[in-house]
């Protein structure tokens, strides 16, 4: 006999049947742990690898303590269950494997370079991932609710400014290989503008969600293009002077761009003007050719990207071998690189950090790289996914920028070792050496995982996987 309805119920018995409280799905879950332990598999025997390549032999310690991360890793997984179980599956996994490999590839240099214990930089970046990973334990219980960072948006623009400031201040600010970017606190180095453009993407979420209706006004035509009204460019024109004065003041041309870049495909996405992005790419056209032709280290840095294999410059100080040296690591690895362990990483100057790409380009040649593009590629478009598949929108504006900020990383740093851009200091998210970088984009996973549970949560269905 078919069930009776719940008004069939109340007909026949006089009483309002008991409900069963919902039972919230756990499959999300259960499908990030299977790609949880795989990513574990492939990180382990990437580890292993490196091991025979380099030494012959298999070290036990330094695969008691990646085991000891990926323990963490459960516990946040654990947590994602009683927390956000509808929250995406794919996302922690996908940076483990990446975070993982970077590890892998920094122990391999450690290696040649006889860095034993806390000198070696792999120990140092498992403690960074350690500490990463209890910043998205701590960022998942405290922030229950993602809105509720939509009330603090003027209070994450002034935390953004005050971080990139505190690199300038004496005793505190301290410059590395001729940038101003880092700051120093008793043994602690940490960037603070990789916690600013989180704050950045928050204050610009929030701000562009109260201001999109004028933003979106446009003016009189040119060349065809409506442009935006006189009234409306103090915004665009205030994050483009901040970026230059990071560009000037802390000669980081990376990080002036990731913030302007950032801005402009937000204000894109709340208004859908084209003219905000022709605006925005003239402007960064015109503050690239002021700073190559009024700031030196620029205009080194465009010498060496268009005219590398100029001996004059190729042996100069400060001058192309970095690139060109990247560039024979890659060609050296071909199509499926010389095997972990195996090939000379150590011969390209930051190898471990800024050129971590060349590196595994050499040893897991073009069709790892491939693979591990289409990692990123999968985090990002997940990324982008939830923000335009959001209920309220100012979630849907933030994990658009979250996500762009870390497909504008890769394209900027990947650009810059390939000699499709200039270099320009940025490191590549989850792979490479630095444990503030490291922190941060951990730290955006977080988020992410918030806004997709709460997308989820507020549809009532689960998105298609």
């Amino acid at each position: 006999m078919a069930e009776l309805s719940l008004a069939q119920a109340e007909l026949h018995t006089g009483e309002i049947p008991k409900l069963r409280a919902p039972r919230t799905s756990q499959r999300l879950r259960n499908i990030e742990l299977g790609l949880l332990c795989s990513a574990f598999t492939l990180t382990t025997l990437a580890i292993m690898f490196v091991q025979f390549g380099v030494v012959g032999r298999v070290d036990i310690h330094p695969l008691g303590l990646w085991t000891l991360v990926f323990g963490l890793t459960l516990v946040v997984h654990v947590i994602l269950r009683m927390v956000a179980p509808q929250a995406d599956p794919l996302f922690i996994p996908l940076a483990f494997t990446l975070n993982g490999l970077g590890i892998a590839e920094i122990y391999r240099i450690d290696l040649y370079a006889q860095s034993l214990g806390w000198d070696a930089l792999a120990t140092k970046q498992l403690a960074w991932t350690a500490l990463a990973l209890g910043c998205v334990a701590a960022v998942l219980l405290i922030v229950r609710d993602h809105r509720a960072l939509q009330r603090y948006t003027y209070t994450f623009g002034l935390v953004a400014v005050v971080l990139l400031l505190l690199p300038a201040v004496p005793l505190i600010g301290q410059e590395i290989s001729g940038a101003r970017v880092w700051i120093h606190l008793g043994p602690l180095s940490f960037q603070p503008g990789e916690i600013a453009k989180i704050a950045l993407a928050v204050f610009f979420a929030g701000y562009l969600v109260s201001h999109r209706e004028s933003l979106s006004v446009v003016g009189r035509k040119f060349l065809g293009i409506r442009m935006p009204r006189g009234r409306d460019l103090g915004p665009i024109i205030a994050v483009w002077i901040l970026s230059m004065l990071v560009i000037v003041i802390q000669k980081d041309l990376g990080t002036g761009l990731l913030f302007f870049g950032l801005f402009l495909v937000m204000l894109y996405v709340a208004t859908a003007r084209v003219s905000w992005v022709v605006l925005g790419v003239s402007l960064i056209l015109l503050g690239g050719a002021l700073a190559n032709q009024f700031l030196g280290y620029v205009h080194d840095r465009f010498a060496n990207w268009y005219d590398a294999f100029n001996p004059a410059i190729y042996n100069a100080e400060g001058g192309s071998y970095q690139v060109v040296q990247g560039i024979f690591g890659l060609a050296h690895g071909g199509l499926l690189g010389t095997g972990l362990g195996r090939g000379m990483p150590y011969i390209t100057p930051v190898s471990q950090s800024d050129y971590i790409i060349s590196s595994l380009g050499e040893e897991l040649g073009l069709a790892g790289i491939f693979a591990i593009l289409c990692i990123y590629v999968l985090f990002i478009a997940r990324g982008l996914r939830i923000g335009f598949s959001g209920h309220d929108d100012f979630g849907g504006l933030l994990a658009v920028g979250l996500s762009f900020v870390v497909a504008l990383q890769c394209f900027i740093v990947i650009g810059g070792i390939t000699r499709l851009l200039p270099l320009t200091g940025l490191t590549t998210p989850f792979l490479a050496a630095g444990g503030s970088s490291l922190v941060a984009n951990w730290i955006i996973v977080a988020l992410l995982l918030r806004i997709s549970d709460a997308n989820r949560r507020g549809s009532g269905r689960v998105i298609a996987q």
